[in-house]
Protein backbone atom coordinates (compact mmCIF):
# COMPACT_ATOMS: atom_id res chain seq x y z
CA UNK A 1 0.00 0.00 0.00
CA UNK A 2 3.01 2.29 0.19
CA UNK A 3 2.66 3.44 -3.43
CA UNK A 4 -1.14 3.68 -3.38
CA UNK A 5 -1.38 7.48 -3.45
CA UNK A 6 1.31 7.78 -6.13
CA UNK A 7 -0.43 5.19 -8.31
CA UNK A 8 -3.82 6.86 -7.92
CA UNK A 9 -2.23 10.21 -8.81
CA UNK A 10 -0.88 8.64 -12.01
CA UNK A 11 -4.30 7.22 -12.89
CA UNK A 12 -5.88 10.62 -12.24
CA UNK A 13 -3.13 12.33 -14.28
CA UNK A 14 -2.05 14.69 -11.48
CA UNK A 15 1.19 15.23 -9.54
CA UNK A 16 -0.14 14.35 -6.08
CA UNK A 17 -3.37 13.46 -4.30
CA UNK A 18 -4.63 13.85 -0.75
CA UNK A 19 -6.62 11.14 0.98
CA UNK A 20 -9.45 13.61 1.65
CA UNK A 21 -9.83 14.50 -2.04
CA UNK A 22 -13.14 13.65 -3.65
CA UNK A 23 -12.71 11.38 -6.65
CA UNK A 24 -15.21 13.19 -8.86
CA UNK A 25 -13.44 16.51 -8.24
CA UNK A 26 -10.66 15.49 -10.62
CA UNK A 27 -10.94 16.67 -14.19
CA UNK A 28 -9.93 13.24 -15.50
CA UNK A 29 -12.56 11.36 -13.44
CA UNK A 30 -14.77 9.46 -15.88
CA UNK A 31 -15.80 5.91 -16.72
CA UNK A 32 -12.42 5.09 -18.27
CA UNK A 33 -10.65 6.25 -15.11
CA UNK A 34 -12.95 4.02 -13.05
CA UNK A 35 -11.98 1.10 -15.29
CA UNK A 36 -8.31 1.96 -14.75
CA UNK A 37 -8.86 1.90 -10.97
CA UNK A 38 -10.61 -1.48 -11.27
CA UNK A 39 -7.69 -2.92 -13.27
CA UNK A 40 -5.11 -1.39 -10.92
CA UNK A 41 -6.79 -2.82 -7.81
CA UNK A 42 -7.13 -6.24 -9.40
CA UNK A 43 -3.53 -6.36 -10.56
CA UNK A 44 -1.84 -4.68 -7.60
CA UNK A 45 -3.96 -5.84 -4.66
CA UNK A 46 -5.85 -8.88 -6.04
CA UNK A 47 -9.13 -7.16 -5.16
CA UNK A 48 -12.18 -7.11 -7.43
CA UNK A 49 -14.10 -3.85 -7.31
CA UNK A 50 -17.17 -2.66 -9.18
CA UNK A 51 -17.67 0.79 -10.65
CA UNK A 52 -20.53 1.32 -8.21
CA UNK A 53 -18.32 0.49 -5.21
CA UNK A 54 -15.65 2.89 -6.42
CA UNK A 55 -18.10 5.71 -7.03
CA UNK A 56 -19.73 5.11 -3.64
CA UNK A 57 -16.36 5.39 -1.92
CA UNK A 58 -16.43 9.15 -2.72
CA UNK A 59 -12.85 10.00 -1.63
CA UNK A 60 -9.39 8.56 -2.15
CA UNK A 61 -9.37 7.50 1.48
CA UNK A 62 -12.76 5.84 0.96
CA UNK A 63 -11.27 3.92 -1.95
CA UNK A 64 -8.32 2.88 0.19
CA UNK A 65 -10.65 1.69 2.97
CA UNK A 66 -12.71 -0.25 0.41
CA UNK A 67 -9.60 -2.04 -0.86
CA UNK A 68 -8.45 -2.85 2.67
CA UNK A 69 -11.88 -4.17 3.66
CA UNK A 70 -11.94 -6.46 0.63
CA UNK A 71 -8.41 -7.68 1.31
CA UNK A 72 -9.36 -8.59 4.86
CA UNK A 73 -12.66 -10.25 3.93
Amino acid sequence: MENFEQSIAEILEVETVNLEDELNAYESWDSLTVLSVIAFCDQEYKVALTAEEINNSKTINGLLELILSKQNA
